[in-house]
């Protein structure tokens, strides 16, 4: 499958059971796109390389257009691969947005529950997604950096909580650094996902679970 990768994106692939795994090599029954949207410095390149890695770096180095990555998780009875697309949230890079999003089966918007214009953005990105049309995309409000929340919160559980039901999104407080509901937020955007949409054809049929083959590449956009 062609992931649309642009030329001299950098690239991390990586496959390993994130939910569970029972064996070595396991066919891929699903495979679909997901994008992370949101403000610069929220946590985004964080979340994935938890998600991926189970990994954290104090320090995180800004993206630069977006990195691409890959994550196989195994379910009971059903292993799932995404094509991961890390959006660069510098204002200069929001123009290049709809580029990563567009064909998105699930796009997670990440804001900062201490930072108040970070949550503000979030929602501007909701809008844009439904003034896309993109009403079959699978959306998680993620507000990230939960292990800084005590006092410096700005934005409450309650609020965003209400937003996100208001406008039909999954919701869920997180922790890069803790791993702190990260892997909740792909459980359930992936038992969402296998319930509504179909899921894309697969480029690969098996997959070593245990094996990690990670791949970088020069940017840039």
């Amino acid at each position: 499958m062609n992931t649309g990768r642009p030329n001299g994106t950098p690239s991390t692939t990586s496959t390993m059971g994130l939910f569970s795994s029972s064996s070595s090599s396991a066919v891929i029954n699903s495979q679909y796109k997901l994008v992370l949207l949101g403000d610069s410095a929220v946590g985004k390149s964080s979340l994935v390389l938890r998600f991926a890695r189970k990994k954290f770096f104090e320090e995180q180095e800004s993206t630069i257009g977006a990195a691409f990555s890959t994550q196989t998780v195994s379910l009971p009875g059903r292993l799932v691969k995404y094509d991961i697309w890390d959006t660069a949230g510098q204002e200069r890079y929001f123009a290049l947005a709809p580029l990563y999003y567009r064909g998105a089966d699930a796009v997670i918007v990440v804001y900062d529950v201490t930072n108040r214009q970070s949550f503000i953005r979030a929602k501007s990105w909701v809008s844009e997604l439904k003034r896309q049309n993109n009403h079959n995309i699978v959306i998680s409000l993620a507000g990230n950096k939960l292990d800084l929340a005590d006092g410096n919160r700005q934005i409450t559980s309650e609020e965003a909580q209400l937003y996100a039901k208001e406008n039909d999104l999954l919701f869920i407080e997180t922790s890069a650094k803790t791993n702190h509901g990260v892997s909740e937020m792909f459980q359930a955007i992936t038992e969402k996902l296998i319930l509504q949409k179909a899921p894309r054809p697969v480029n690969s049929t098996t997959v070593d679970l245990h094996g990690e083959d990670i791949k970088r590449t020069g940017c840039c956009l």
